[in-house]
């Protein structure tokens, strides 16, 4: 039980600040870096809390369902952080950036990054030479295929890519409008709905539980929901006691040290909150799991693309409901920034898609997935035009997509091949 003292005490610091400082005092008894250093180390902690109860509870749900929830558990940070600044950004405008640059840079993240990271992993566990099936140690899905280097995807995850497809594609219309309103938030929250409704039909199966979370499963039934019920709501009240802070010390840190906050936001922040995710997935992959350690990262961005992005339209029009300075307008705005960044967390999105149409994910197509990522986040920083940077990104994914999609066959078969699978998974799960 080490692991979750050491998590738990994470807060331990950031609590006692609270209890003895006020740190609304003026002039600031804490320095915003430390303020940004503590609360960060609470939510780091809290999320592993999370992530391993939520990992446990695969033992009383199907295991696409609790997959499902472990994704949408494990970004409660993220959704905490994003709902901090949705609500400031309804009296004050400059926080309405900072909401866009978390959702985008934490969207890109588990894509560029964690997708590639699991395969790689996984291939690299394998000893760099056998298969990697994406069911469990030596299953083979029955229309999946094994190829050397490469992780095959199981054919029920077709809901979770036609989820994403369908939140991406929607995305573009969001910077046509220029606001995240009430009308996307029905519409991205009615989409995750559906996922959710799918995914809960889905057969279950025994987990193969390690580590932290293999200590809570082998409990009494009572006393292990018991532990997992404690253990959400320690780490919930955790972050809903530190994001508010986490947010604010992020972007005084940057004023006060002459850093672009925006880039802070979109960057810093989700490295924090989604680091406990990025661990457990690639948990799964080096246990050789790394087909349920790709769908818990792509369960995470259904999660962020659908009731993230729906939830910050409704959180900034409540707040502008009972902020005695009510920002003009209905929706959460978008700056021209927030608009390049939107569209090319949505192209990149699609990018991702098409490399994963046919239902396989290579050691050399994560490489380009990840080495796409890093190349436009650095180049983005270092271009003497960020913005004509930007688009000429935006270009270079739509291309690469039509180009994926253009000459495989296999993955626009792929592609047509989606309702039947999704067909295929509930009525397998009904019967």
């Amino acid at each position: 039980m080490l692991p979750y003292a050491i998590a738990i005490a994470c807060a331990v610091p950031w609590f006692l600040v609270r209890l003895l400082v006020d740190v609304h005092a003026q002039p600031a008894p804490v320095p915003p870096l430390a303020i940004s250093v503590l609360t960060g180390l609470a939510i780091v902690g809290a999320a592993f809390l999370l992530s391993w109860a939520a990992e446990v509870f695969q033992l009383d749900v199907s295991q696409a369902l609790a997959l499902a929830l472990l994704a949408l558990i494990a970004v409660l940070p993220e959704y905490a952080v994003d709902t901090v600044f949705a609500w400031k950004a309804a009296s004050d405008p400059e926080f309405a950036r900072y909401a866009i640059a978390n959702m985008t840079g934490s969207n890109r993240l588990i894509v560029g990054f964690g997708w590639a990271s699991v395969v790689i992993v996984a291939w690299w566990r394998a000893g760099r030479r056998v298969s990697i099936s994406a069911g469990r140690r030596g299953s083979l899905e029955p229309d999946g295929t094994l190829v050397n280097g490469s992780v095959s995807l199981a054919s029920q995850q077709a809901v979770e890519l036609a989820a994403l497809a369908v939140a991406s594609v929607y995305a573009f219309v969001i910077p046509l409008k220029g606001q995240i309103d009430l009308i996307d938030a029905i519409v991205l929250v009615a989409i995750f709905g559906v996922y959710a409704w799918a995914t809960s039909r889905m057969p279950s199966e025994e987990p193969e539980l390690e580590g932290p979370a293999a200590a809570v499963g082998v409990l009494p039934v009572v006393q292990r929901r018991a532990v997992i019920f404690g253990l959400f709501l320690y780490a919930t009240v955790t972050i809903f006691l530190s994001a508010e802070y986490f947010a604010e010390g992020l972007v005084e840190t940057g004023k006060s040290l002459g850093f672009d906050e925006f880039v802070l936001v979109q960057w810093l922040a989700p490295l924090a909150s989604e680091a406990p995710e990025f661990l457990v997935a690639l948990m799964f992959a080096w246990r050789g799991l790394a087909g349920a350690g790709l769908r818990t990262l792509v369960s995470s961005t259904v999660n962020q693309w659908t009731l993230l992005v729906g939830t910050l339209g409704v959180v900034y029009r409540i707040g502008q409901e009972v902020s005695s300075n009510p920002v003009a307008g209905g929706g959460l705005p978008l700056d021209p920034r927030q608009t390049e960044e939107l569209l090319l967390t949505s192209v990149f999105s699609l990018f991702a898609l098409a490399m994963i149409a046919d239902f396989r994910l290579s050691v050399g197509e994560a490489a380009l997935i990840g080495g796409a990522f890093f190349f436009q986040v650095v180049g983005a920083q270092v271009a003497p035009d960020r913005t004509v940077f930007q688009f000429v990104m935006i270009g270079a994914f739509v291309a690469a997509t039509a180009y994926l999609l253009a000459t495989s066959s296999a993955r626009r078969k792929g592609i047509i091949s989606l309702p039947a699978r999704i067909r295929g998974a509930l009525s397998g799960a009904s019967g």
